[in-house]
């Protein structure tokens, strides 16, 4: 055994050694969803960023976890990645941070951030990430010698006469909603007027109607691309960022069909009560500046939501890690913007429940 003397002289001599050492930077950690997305967040921000290590944690979204952080004062995250319905009532909860918004850096023109984004910005609360979107796609080949051509429009994913197959949809109404309306005519424009109407929704719920008999659900990301890629499904929705994926690091044969598409939101947020706020401010500062907003897109095609980080892509094609250029394969940018429809939260918010609850009991109808 050490004898006391001898143990303290020893602590003395460390304490002295771990005195001189420089200080390690403070770890900042982000919850967020995992896989190719959570890498692109690693390579375009943790990797650039020269104030401290970044720590990336998985977990599977809502507000459950954050809550009971803040609510005991455990915070074990600092900041987290949230949907657009979360960004809004996790701060109107006090959940979230309220940041200051002349720290974020501006646009090469001087467009502060808030004003340089595609949509509104919701509240102090949040940081810009990306767009993601759903689309339909198929596979190449699928519709060779077909009668009625190759599909074009969100009209054609939802016409089974015309182009036979069965059709890979989500398990939850958000989307489904929006597409099947522009299916039946209504102007990308106009699409949540007409869903504020109990007509609009019966409207949409006929419109469904029609590939009801021919629907295949997937709740898993990957399943999408399983049941095109095996010939289950003609067509199916999916995230654009996994048929993105699949087609430029893996070579998959896919066409994906922008007509018709629904954007959806993705922003950071700060944890209320963070221990490391200074630092984690530090982060988002540098997550959501437009060279940081384009080099996450070097390895996903999300598209950046701010509007300098989308313009630095198109000035330095070709982007994309592999070298080839990302811009056609962006949810936000081009053609793909001409029948494209951005999710609207609040109204997801307010009508989200009562069209959920009928999108349950239709799935289930025979």
């Amino acid at each position: 055994m050490m004898k006391p003397k001898t143990f303290s002289a020893i602590a003395l001599t460390l304490a002295t050694i771990m005195l001189a050492l420089p200080a390690k930077a403070a770890d900042v950690t982000i919850a967020s969803w995992g896989g190719a997305y959570t890498m692109s967040q690693q390579k375009a921000y943790a990797d650039t960023w020269k104030g401290g290590k970044a720590n990336f944690v998985n977990y599977n979204g809502g507000l459950g976890e954050i809550k009971t952080q803040v609510e005991s004062g455990n915070i074990q995250w600092d900041i987290a990645d949230v949907l657009p319905h979360e960004a809004r009532v996790g701060c109107d909860e006090g959940l979230f941070e309220e940041l200051p918004r002349d720290v974020f850096v501006k646009a090469p023109d001087g467009t502060p951030m808030d004003k340089d984004l595609f949509v509104e910005i919701p509240n102090k609360c949040v940081v810009p990430q990306i767009f993601w979107s759903y689309v339909p796609f198929y596979k190449e080949g699928t519709f060779d010698g077909n009668p009625g051509g190759k599909p074009k429009t969100i009209a054609d994913f939802f016409n089974v006469k015309k182009f036979p197959g069965k059709r890979g949809i989500h398990t939850w109404a958000n989307a489904l909603i929006e597409m099947a309306l522009m299916a039946d005519g209504v102007a990308n424009t106009d699409v949540y007027k007409v869903m504020s109407t109990k007509a609009g929704i019966d409207r949409a719920f006929a419109k469904l109607d029609t590939i009801k008999d021919h629907a295949v659900f997937w709740s898993s990301g990957a399943k999408p691309l399983e049941l095109v890629t095996s010939g289950e499904v003609s067509m199916s929705l999916a995230y654009n960022g996994r048929i993105g994926s699949a087609m430029l690091s893996e070579g998959a044969k896919f066409v994906v069909n922008w007509d018709g598409q629904v954007l959806e939101e993705e922003w950071l947020v700060m944890l209320k009560g963070t221990k490391n706020k200074k630092k984690a401010l530090e982060f988002m500062i540098h997550a959501s500046a437009p060279e940081q907003q384009a080099g996450q897109a070097k390895y996903i095609n999300y598209g950046p939501m701010r509007k300098s980080g989308l313009a630095h892509i198109k000035a330095n094609e070709p982007w994309f890690h592999t070298g080839v250029n990302i811009m056609p394969h962006m949810p936000n940018a081009g053609g793909a913007m001409k029948n494209a429809v951005f999710a609207n939260p609040e109204w997801w918010a307010d009508n989200g429940d009562s069209v959920s609850e009928r999108f349950k009991a239709w799935m289930g109808k025979s």
